[in-house]
């Protein structure tokens, strides 16, 4: 089991970095290899349920999650907060996505998460740690930067 932690900061309002990072379909257009789909009805609540299917063939995986804690900003400059859990037989554990006023009018995103990858010994807990942080790190820098499609 791995725990890291992404801080980024950006020029965006904490309403609009929150919405680029939780549009979850949004997540496959910046994880290669990766599809997403939201399996209960909008809007994203407590009990939102998502699945991010990633790999190719036989070495594909499915890693369901559920929204369990779901705070967004009531104003552009009101700090969120999500927390999902990781429901998968292959990935378990947890994120949190949190995006927090800083500067004039920009926003601090933190992202903590807890992974675990069943049957992957710990002694490979480091890569798995650097692999995670590189491949999110990309990913959330990827978000923050690309405009939502309606």
């Amino acid at each position: 089991m791995v725990l890291f932690l992404l801080e980024r900061v950006t020029p965006l309002p904490v309403d609009h970095a929150w919405h680029r990072l939780t549009h979850w379909e949004r997540h496959a257009d910046v994880v290669p290899l990766t599809a997403v789909r939201v399996l209960t009805p909008p809007p994203t609540r407590e009990g939102t349920v998502f699945v991010a299917r990633s790999g190719l063939g036989a070495l594909a995986f499915d890693d369901p999650m559920e929204v369990v804690t779901w705070q967004p900003p009531t104003g552009p400059t009101a700090t969120a907060l999500c927390r999902l859990a990781k429901r998968g037989r292959f990935v378990t554990g947890w994120a949190e996505i949190e995006v927090r006023p800083h500067g004039d009018g920009g926003s601090r995103v933190l992202w903590r998460e807890e992974l675990s990858v069943r049957l992957l010994p710990g002694v490979l807990d480091l890569p798995l740690k650097s692999a995670a942080r590189w491949m999110f790190g990309r990913a959330v820098d990827a978000l923050l930067r690309q405009e939502p499609t309606p």
